[in-house]
């Protein structure tokens, strides 16, 4: 049995922009191929989206900040858009108020149509190539998108990246979660495997620090409200936790409940970091699924990946993709209701 597809809307160019509808482990999943996004996820017996997004296409190129998308090829911050390869520096495009490289540039691949390359009832597989040059990346970088519905409300996501020369690669999925359907996600209690974080300067690119939780906003080793204060100030997140000094196999790595609805998200992943964003920098001007509205703090990231800025600080994990391997990475969204 085939998926459901659509038209979705049309790029400026004319080309179609499709949406696929899977279904499967109590999972409802709308995917558009722009971006590699997830549209829409839905968990049967909870009625409001798990996700935010639009309900049409116009309203992604113009407002999304990311919603459901795949950045890369390299996602996240670079400082200063440089690194050096082989003996070789490379200049990339400083895209964030012309200091920062962030997320692979402003035509990254989270900004582009992806090709469906195969599907079915309850999976999808996209695939777009990263031209050699692009935003200043070395080589011609192959990804796929692989979402699959599995069992016991688990969305999977695999990517897996090739290239044919010495390059940067780190992807992940950019969607933003509110398990309860609020206007805000203060209503979610968190909590992250992490011993350590990274500080970040005013540019929020890591020191180059690895510094303990202990005793700090970021330890989230047990159940936290999202809502937490210090000092009376409301603490936006939008950091790398460390989860470990490499990839590894994939393992649990995350815990979010809603107060109020009872859904809970269980993340798993192979990634070595997981960057929580809680969406202080929202301010959404046109109506979201279903009309929401989406101001600060409407939904949060949990953006499972390699750590920021990897390739300029020695001790953090390996950023570099070479040819001949291929970079696989896989996370696990488990939601389940009481």
């Amino acid at each position: 049995m085939t998926t459901d597809m659509e038209i979705f809307g049309h790029l400026a160019s004319g080309e179609p922009v499709h949406r696929v509808t899977l279904k499967g482990g109590g999972l409802t999943a709308s995917v558009i191929t722009w971006g590699s996004v997830i549209q829409d996820l839905r968990l049967d017996g909870h009625a409001p989206p798990l996700v935010l997004g639009f309900e049409d296409f116009p309203s992604y190129p113009a407002h999304s900040s990311y919603f459901g998308a795949t950045p890369g090829r390299n996602a996240n911050r670079i400082g200063d858009g440089r690194f050096s390869l082989d003996g070789r520096a490379y200049q990339l495009e400083r895209n964030e108020k012309g200091v920062t490289h962030l997320h692979g540039g402003s035509d990254n691949i989270a900004r582009r149509n992806w090709t469906i390359v195969g599907r079915d009832e309850d999976s999808v597989t996209l695939k777009i190539t990263d031209p050699d040059g692009r935003a200043g990346y070395p080589g011609n970088c192959t990804i796929t998108c692989t979402y699959r519905l599995k069992p016991g409300g688990t969305l999977n996501v695999v990517y897996e990246t090739e290239t044919d020369a010495p390059t940067l690669a780190n992807v992940c999925q950019h969607s933003y979660f509110n398990l309860d359907g609020g206007s805000d996600a203060f209503g979610h209690d968190i909590m992250i495997a992490a011993d350590h974080f990274l500080p970040t300067d005013e540019r929020q690119i890591p020191t180059g620090e690895i510094r303990p939780v202990d005793g700090t906003a970021f330890d989230l080793r047990e159940m936290t409200s999202l809502k937490r204060q210090l000092d009376g100030d409301r603490i936006g997140y939008d950091h790398n936790f460390c989860l470990s000094p490499e990839r590894m196999q994939k393992r649990s790595v995350a815990l979010v409940r809603s107060i109020n609805s009872g859904v809970s998200l269980e993340v798993l992943t192979t990634e070595s970091g997981v960057q929580l964003y809680t969406g202080e920098k929202l301010d959404v001007a046109v109506p979201g699924l279903e009309g929401r509205r989406y101001g600060a703090f409407a939904g949060f990231c949990l953006e499972t990946q390699i750590w920021p800025d990897a390739v300029n600080h020695e001790g953090f994990p390996n950023a570099i993709l070479r040819p001949g391997e291929t970079l696989r990475q896989e996370t696990d969204y488990v939601f389940t209701r009481n």
